[in-house]
């Protein structure tokens, strides 16, 4: 899957320029947040979600910038893969889409 990326954003489209999957994280402070994340229903069940991490955490630390996450399934996979510095946040998971990403 060919990934847009500009600071703080990774995701792709379809070709009709519909966002299929996306992952934000701003940065504040030196940290970068991954506050959301979203794959497309025709899409999941292939490893996007995993997909997007990876590439949104190679392009924080690349930045210099911390970790930490509200988006569930982002705190979910940072507490998967402790081998990624990530600092806690005192923000409730917020970016549950219909309970699923």
């Amino acid at each position: 899957m060919d990934y847009r990326k500009q600071p703080g954003r990774i995701w792709a489209e379809n070709q009709a320029g519909e966002v299929i999957a996306e992952i934000t994280f701003p940065e504040c402070g030196g940290v970068a947040v991954i506050d959301h994340t979203f794959v497309d229903g025709s899409l999941r069940g292939q490893g996007i979600a995993g997909e997007l991490m990876r590439a949104a955490v190679d392009q924080i630390l690349s930045e210099g910038h911390q970790i930490a996450a509200t988006c569930s399934y982002a705190v979910s996979w940072l507490q998967k893969h402790p081998e990624i510095p990530s600092i806690p946040s005192d923000a409730a998971p917020a970016c549950k889409l219909g309970g699923r990403h």
